[in-house]
């Protein structure tokens, strides 16, 4: 093609006809701006492409990541709920043998933890490629506020359930627990430090707000999921 064109030019020049030259030399340049444009526009859709497939490919294994976190915050929140209904009950329990047979269950519903933590493989790789490869701002924005700011909140609402069974349970399950078998029952020598005023039934009442605080959050970040994940299913 090159020397087709060439002989073209050539022979125009030995004719020594400019205008035919000139038209001619145009018309070869619009060619090649053609030919580049062209290239250009399937170099584009090609990257386009390959963006769409690693977008489609990127959401749905969020997608997957937020199912495994929403059923372990769903089992977290139904054991704070648990904890919260089972401190009421014990500070408005008076003493008698059956209060003594259900605070066993009560207190293992409240002296307990369990741990969160936030599945991010996903969201790892999608922050090394750039954020802004998710094409829905909206989808992008709250993919972000869950990762950096949701679970972090969920993370520590659940540690600090965990610090307090270790600071405040532990001392009180060494020196008064008879049997322990943990988050089935909890055995005391006397259940009536839990019924009287005193540090246990105070540390019974903080615990009781850090589950409500905790519950809160965990509300707050799977509510979060839910709608990431309606916005991923509408993309798909």
């Amino acid at each position: 093609m090159i020397k087709f064109f060439r002989k073209i030019r050539q022979k125009l020049l030995t004719e020594n006809n400019f205008s035919k030259y000139l038209l001619y030399a145009i018309g070869e340049i619009m060619l090649v701006v053609i030919g580049i444009v062209i290239a250009l526009q399937l170099n584009n859709l090609n990257e386009n492409n390959k963006n769409d497939i690693f977008e489609n490919e990127i959401l749905s294994q969020i997608q997957e990541n937020l199912k495994s976190d929403r059923l372990v915050l769903k089992k977290v929140e139904l054991n704070f709920r648990k904890a919260i209904s089972s401190s009421n009950k014990i500070l408005n329990a008076v003493e008698s043998q059956k209060t003594e047979d259900s605070i066993k269950i009560w207190l293992a519903e409240i002296i307990q933890f369990d741990r969160f933590q936030p599945l991010t493989n996903a969201y790892e790789v999608l922050k090394s490629n750039g954020l802004d490869r998710i094409s829905n701002k909206q989808l992008r924005f709250l993919i972000g506020k869950y990762y950096d700011d949701d679970a972090l909140r969920m993370i520590k609402a659940t540690n600090d359930i965990e610090l307090a069974f270790n600071d405040h349970w532990i001392p009180i399950l060494f020196e008064e627990t008879v049997e322990f078998e943990f988050k089935k029952s909890i055995e005391l020598k006397d259940y009536s430090v839990l019924l009287k005023s005193s540090k246990e039934r105070n540390i019974l009442k903080l615990n009781r707000d850090n589950y409500s605080s905790g519950i809160s959050k965990i509300s707050s970040g799977i509510s979060s999921i839910e709608e990431i994940q309606s916005l991923i299913a509408k993309e798909k």
